[in-house]
């Protein structure tokens, strides 16, 4: 059984929503149950350090463009500092 960490009441404001108060996550799952309990698990929108497929077929083109010499002329970016 999980211990729990921080406890307090909460009521739904005139919009019906309930505020978490420090909550560590931006977006969470919701599970209502038929005995009324709310379960609220943490949720990232996508996964951490996860490339798309699209991003490494673009990724491995232009690293066979570089090996193969098709580049651009180098670029000057003197003007924005060392």
């Amino acid at each position: 059984m999980q211990t729990a960490i921080r406890e307090y009441d909460a009521k739904l404001d005139a919009k019906r929503r309930l505020t978490l108060r420090n909550a560590n996550f931006d977006y969470y799952h919701v599970q209502e149950m038929n005995d009324g309990t709310i379960v609220l698990e943490p949720r990232e929108l996508t996964g951490p350090f996860q490339t798309s497929a699209n991003t490494l077929l673009m990724m491995d083109k232009a690293i066979e463009n570089i090996k193969s010499g098709k580049v651009s002329e180098p670029i000057d970016l003197s003007m924005f500092g060392d």
